[in-house]
């Protein structure tokens, strides 16, 4: 299909960050702006930082071309538009993670991991307070994950992790719905209160939703059938139970 920005019919695809999508560039042009050649991940760093400037609702093709220093339609040759944009954003953000020397991905004890972890998406969390809602509110990559999140990655690492400390499926699919509950809903709260916009920004031309192509994920594969399954009412009574423990505790 022919778009905007693209000056010959024949084009590459390559794949992006987030599984199971794909961008489209023209391969035979290179776009240089007034701070040198364009790249995926220069559009994506411009795009963080645009964020963070000057938070979401204001960010626009056209604003992020200005910042780099171009017309919009160049934009176009490296994401197919606003909304794969953000969602190569919120990869982005994420991929923090694979580089930040506190998180242990091959943690002997499974309380230590995810100790590490969420203090390390805290970390991203208050670095990037305008971007982090992105992360609990972009559609999921796979709108069958219950609870929803957007990273494919990070959920077959998580879970991977998690049984190679020793838990059954069913105990690492429960400790994911928990987790990232806990700590997604934790963190909003945070970077509200500093002042970042959490309401959900409506996407301007929604599409309908597709089962991921979950190639490179043999984890989640065999785990969909649990992480299908929508609990969220017993995971609710569960937390409010444990948190009456708590206050009791406290008597």
């Amino acid at each position: 299909m022919e778009r905007p920005g693209a000056t010959s019919p024949a084009e590459a695809v390559i794949d992006g960050p987030a599984a199971g999508v794909t961008y489209q560039v023209v391969p035979a042009q290179t776009v240089t702006s007034s701070r040198g050649s364009l790249d995926r991940r220069k559009i994506l760093e411009a795009a963080v930082q645009l964020i963070d400037d000057e938070g979401l609702r204001g960010f626009t093709m056209r604003s992020l071309g200005s910042r780099l220093g171009v017309e919009a339609m160049a934009l176009y040759r490296y994401v197919y538009g606003r909304e794969a944009l953000l969602d190569g954003i919120v990869e982005h953000v994420i991929d923090d993670l694979y580089t930040d020397p506190d998180v242990q991905f091959t943690a002997p004890h499974w309380e230590d991991y995810l100790a590490r972890l969420a203090h390390a998406v805290r970390r991203i969390a208050l670095t990037h307070p305008e971007v982090f809602p992105l992360i609990a509110t972009r559609p999921p990559a796979a709108p069958w994950l219950r609870p929803p999140l957007r990273s494919l990655r990070w959920m077959e690492t998580f879970l991977g992790t998690l049984r190679e400390c020793g838990f059954s499926d069913e105990a690492a699919v429960s400790a994911y719905r928990g987790f990232s509950s806990f700590l997604l809903g934790h963190l909003l709260l945070e970077v509200s209160a500093l002042g970042a916009d959490t309401a959900p920004i409506e996407q301007a031309e929604p599409e309908p939703a597709t089962s991921a192509d979950l190639t490179g994920y043999p984890l989640l594969q065999r785990l969909e059938p649990m992480l299908s399954q929508n609990r969220s009412a017993e995971e609710f009574e569960k937390s409010l139970e444990s948190l009456l423990d708590r206050l009791e505790a406290q008597l």
